[in-house]
């Protein structure tokens, strides 16, 4: 089996998170200044935060080129794939107006993984 690298988890003690944060409109700094400001509070809570940061991986054109042609759908569901070995998934202040984080908020409640909300700051339900 073939283990993404993505989210190889840290050790059987260690609780993972994940971010899931609004891209649309913002900067790749704005994504990555606020992507690293919610893995700080993570990691000063003792998580191990996934690397769900996709965009070095692979450009657009490469997966056009490679048959893809619903990029969002692709981006999208890899994160649903990082989120499979993750214990806690932290939504940023915006999350509920970005079709993505909406819908990988309904597949953490779903699946009875903790939720932390930024705009509430540690609400987890």
């Amino acid at each position: 089996m073939r283990i993404p690298p993505v989210c190889m988890r840290a050790g059987d003690n260690m609780k993972m998170a994940m971010v899931s944060q609004p891209m649309g409109g913002f900067t790749k700094k704005e994504i990555l200044e606020a992507r690293e400001r919610a893995a700080k509070l993570l990691k000063d809570k003792g998580y191990v935060v996934a690397d769900t940061y996709f965009d070095d991986d692979f450009s657009d054109e490469d997966l056009k080129e490679y048959g893809i042609t619903q990029l969002p759908v692709f981006y999208l569901a890899k994160s649903l794939e990082a989120m499979s070995f993750c214990d806690v998934v932290y939504f940023c202040k915006g999350w509920g107006k970005a079709r993505g984080c909406r819908i990988e908020h309904e597949v953490a409640v779903a699946y009875g993984l903790d939720v932390i909300y930024e705009e509430e700051e540690w609400v987890i339900i």
